[in-house]
């Protein structure tokens, strides 16, 4: 399966996710919703945050030049929100996933579609 399948139809086709990108833990975007575009500080920043999640704790996470307020981090997740908009980065063995839901959508229902595919991408070795 491509990247932009599993972007176009594990995280914004469960209908949960309203943008995603598949960013490498090296850098570099694999895969992305059309329109979502990362910029490459924001790139370079999501490559660095699972390592140091006081660092997003301290200064939120910009993406595609909106800032979410830090909810919680750890080296595997983080999560932000903004207003009824939120966030999931989560790290997997060789890449990060990033979406963005939009309200009503609740993070309760978002987390789990996101952290499930991570869990997937782990487990094949991504």
């Amino acid at each position: 399966m491509s990247w932009q399948t599993y972007v176009d139809s594990n995280l914004v086709g469960s209908g949960k996710v309203a943008k995603a990108a598949i960013v490498g833990a090296q850098g570099g975007v694999w895969a992305s919703t059309a329109g979502f575009n990362l910029s490459s500080e924001e790139q370079k920043v999501i490559t660095t945050l699972h390592a140091s999640p006081d660092t997003a704790q301290a200064n939120g996470i910009r993406l595609a030049g909106q800032k979410y307020f830090t909810i919680e981090a750890n080296p595997r997740s983080i999560y932000g929100k903004k207003q009824a908009d939120g966030c999931i980065l989560v790290k997997t063995k060789q890449a990060i996933l990033v979406a963005i839901y939009e309200g009503p959508t609740q993070a309760g229902e978002a987390t789990p579609v996101v952290e499930g595919l991570a869990d997937y991408l782990i487990g094949v070795g991504y």
